[in-house]
């Protein structure tokens, strides 16, 4: 199996598993070191570099996905497309490029910047605090989804109307609305006035 930077950083060659490092970052978004992943994120929080991806169809309706159970962070909750943390040294663009399609199975179409943001979210349930610089990115989901049941226990394309009736009666991830806010003038940009975002 060729070696990529996820196979590297899971994996040894005795099968151990290696820690995972995310790079550390001041307010303006300036890389001053790494941390490994679990340390990262439990109280209070060291604040690190993050990307959210958005993805729609041709209707206009977002891709959103119930995180698997057997995720350590926030499992079982409906979160956006996709979401993690780039590797130290790799570009945000590429991290969200090499997740979706490790998550989801699909390669985003059109994918775009979409500005970035900057916050606090501690979840009550397990402890963990998401003290996050995420990068934001939009584009298009034009391929069938073949899901990684490890990563995701399930997907839906909604529409914004759809999402706050799923909101009121689903768990959300902590980080969701305040990525979706961050993101919708871009969103509005890709999806036009009548998708409603």
């Amino acid at each position: 199996m060729p070696s990529t930077p996820v196979t590297a950083a899971s994996s040894s060659s005795n099968g151990t598993a290696q820690e995972i490092l995310l790079e550390l970052v001041d307010e303006d978004g300036k890389t001053i070191g790494t941390a490994e992943k679990l340390a990262a994120h439990q109280a209070p929080g060291q604040l690190h570099r993050a990307f959210s991806v958005f993805l729609f169809d041709e209707s206009g309706r977002l891709l959103i996905q119930r995180r698997a159970l057997g995720k350590y962070h926030s499992p079982g909750v409906w979160s956006n497309t996709c979401c993690g943390h780039p590797y130290p040294g790799e570009s945000p663009f590429a991290a969200a490029a090499r997740r979706t399609y490790e998550e989801l199975g699909i390669s985003p179409s059109l994918l775009a910047e979409a500005g970035t943001v900057r916050y606090n979210h501690p979840d009550p349930d397990s402890g963990l605090v998401e003290q996050e610089y995420n990068h934001l990115f939009v584009g298009m989901a034009q391929a069938a989804l073949r899901p990684d049941p490890e990563e995701v226990g399930e997907t839906s394309f909604v529409t914004a109307d759809e999402l706050a009736e799923q909101h009121a009666r689903a768990p959300f991830s902590a980080w969701f609305l305040t990525v979706l806010d961050a993101a919708r003038p871009a969103i509005r940009e890709l999806t036009g006035p009548k998708a409603g975002w």
